[in-house]
């Protein structure tokens, strides 16, 4: 007896929510990533209280855009503080073991040892922050309906593509 391949067993429509979905997931990481980084990538830091507000008028406007409620930002909001919460010293251990990096391949001697520890660590650092990010992805991605994740990936299409543009 034969039986169907995973593939067969999903849709045009259902494959298209589940890219739709994994592009809105995309979309929130990209979201609490930015609310997360210090400075917006302005060379400066911004305090707890600016980067709480930024965080708040960003998730403020997607919500908006994709009809969300009040309770719906609320808890975005809650997610993404803890997010960045935890992140932050991930945050500072990734920068200090790219400095120990560029002291180890500025040294008169290179030595390769060190190195690949050296990348390791810096390695398990970025995963730790992956996971985090992902996890708080998902728990974004709970609070939205499908239909909300559906525009919420639409919206980070059209950017990516504009990005391309310029």
């Amino acid at each position: 007896m034969t039986t169907p391949s995973d593939d067969s067993l999903l849709t045009g429509n259902t494959r298209r929510r589940w890219f739709a979905g994994l592009a809105a997931l995309g979309g929130l990481g990209l979201l609490g990533a930015q609310a997360q980084a210090q400075g917006w990538g302005r060379g400066h830091h911004l305090d707890p209280e600016e980067m709480a507000h930024r965080l708040d008028w960003r998730i403020s406007r997607l919500i908006r855009e994709v009809g969300g409620t009040p309770d719906q930002k609320n808890r975005l909001v809650a997610i993404w503080t803890a997010a960045q919460a935890d992140l932050q010293p991930l945050r500072e251990q990734i920068r200090q073991a790219r400095r120990a990096g560029l002291q180890l391949l500025s040294a008169a001697v290179i030595d390769r040892r060190a190195l690949e520890q050296q990348r390791v660590a810096t390695m398990q650092l970025a995963d730790a922050r992956s996971k985090r990010m992902v996890q708080a992805m998902a728990d974004a991605a709970e609070v939205l309906t499908p239909e909300q994740r559906l525009k919420v990936a639409a919206r980070m299409k059209q950017r990516m593509e504009h990005g391309r543009q310029g």
